[in-house]
């Protein structure tokens, strides 16, 4: 197998590598999450910003997410003031007819999926235009929208794709894909004129850990966006390396998973915590962690090596 370094972290972010003329993206590492909020979708997105949350992540699926309520907690905070547009990290998705409620999907499912995917672009640009105003929609942008997950061929999945290229670099800023797989990952870069630029997956044992595919993405400085991350995991909350750390560095158990998977390099992760409290918990620990890796670098790396052999991120290690 091939080896390469785990790609250097950052405890703030990532700019994201521009699409064609686009102006460099900022990812920071934390990304609100907005799936299953359901009437309280606005309030908490509006308490998730407010508590210091740069990033909003959600998607044209009702199904699953109120992306009208999330566009309206970001106008309430942009309206008080809390931060500019401008400063602000907003992610959506294109999600096919297989992940949509039949009975409520943002286009016709009985068009093309070039229709399909223009439909639900028009509908996330309203939904999260930056005031009021509905003329505000055309003035609207998207940070990064995202494939939701790959379509059932290649043939279908580049078609959606190339669609959404077509919004690059002024109205979408970034593509990415989520819900994939390593080999649908090279496949799609080698042919898209507009090449993924994060992969959103769920970390967790039954990928193992997508060592592969976060080191592809590490390689060709994608960031790997990881969903799920406490809840997937109960056996990293509850070990070792984990626990340690906590206690050292003073922190949660869930902010020290936190860390260690950041650890890893070139990642992100998705944290739809309902409660404000732990929403400044979690923004806190990680300032904390970040000065327990400086002040303590030869212990944050004992943490991070042990950690690394639970993922098995240590097959990558020169």
């Amino acid at each position: 197998m091939a080896r390469t370094a785990v790609g250097k972290m950052s405890w703030e972010g990532y700019a994201l590598l521009s699409a064609r003329d686009a102006s460099p993206a900022f990812i920071p590492t934390f990304i609100y999450g907005t799936a299953w909020k359901k009437d309280q979708s606005a309030d908490l997105v509006h308490q998730a910003i407010t508590a210091g949350f740069r990033a909003v992540d959600t998607a044209a699926q009702p199904k699953h997410y109120r992306e009208d309520l999330v566009g309206d907690g970001i106008r309430r905070a942009i309206g008080d003031g809390v931060i500019r547009r401008e400063d602000l990290y907003i992610q959506t998705k294109f999600t096919s007819i297989h992940g949509q409620n039949p009975d409520d999907m943002p286009y016709n499912p009985n068009d093309s999926i070039t229709d399909q995917v223009h439909a639900s672009v028009k509908s996330s640009l309203y939904n999260l235009r930056p005031s009021a105003g509905p003329e505000s929609a055309d003035e609207a942008y998207i940070d990064t929208v995202v494939l939701h997950s790959p379509l059932p061929t290649m043939a279908q999945t580049l078609e959606a794709w190339t669609a959404l290229e077509t919004y690059v670099p002024r109205v979408i800023r970034n593509l990415g894909i989520s819900n994939t797989t390593l080999p649908i990952l090279r496949e799609l870069s080698s042919l898209a004129n507009v090449k993924p630029a994060v992969v959103q997956n769920r970390f967790y044992g039954g990928t193992q850990f997508d060592v592969p595919l976060r080191a592809y993405c590490r390689e060709r400085q994608l960031v790997y966006q990881s969903f799920w991350t406490l809840t997937a995991n109960p056996e990293l909350v509850r070990s070792e390396a984990v626990v340690s750390l906590s206690r050292e560095a003073s922190v949660s158990s869930a902010v020290a998973l936190y860390g260690l998977v950041l650890g890893l390099g070139r990642t992100t992760i998705l944290n739809g915590t309902t409660k404000r409290a732990h929403m400044e918990e979690d923004l806190a620990g990680l300032k904390s962690l970040e000065r327990f890796s400086t002040e303590n670098a030869e212990d944050w790396k004992s943490h991070l090596e042990d950690f690394q052999q639970l993922t098995g991120d240590h097959v990558f290690l020169q």
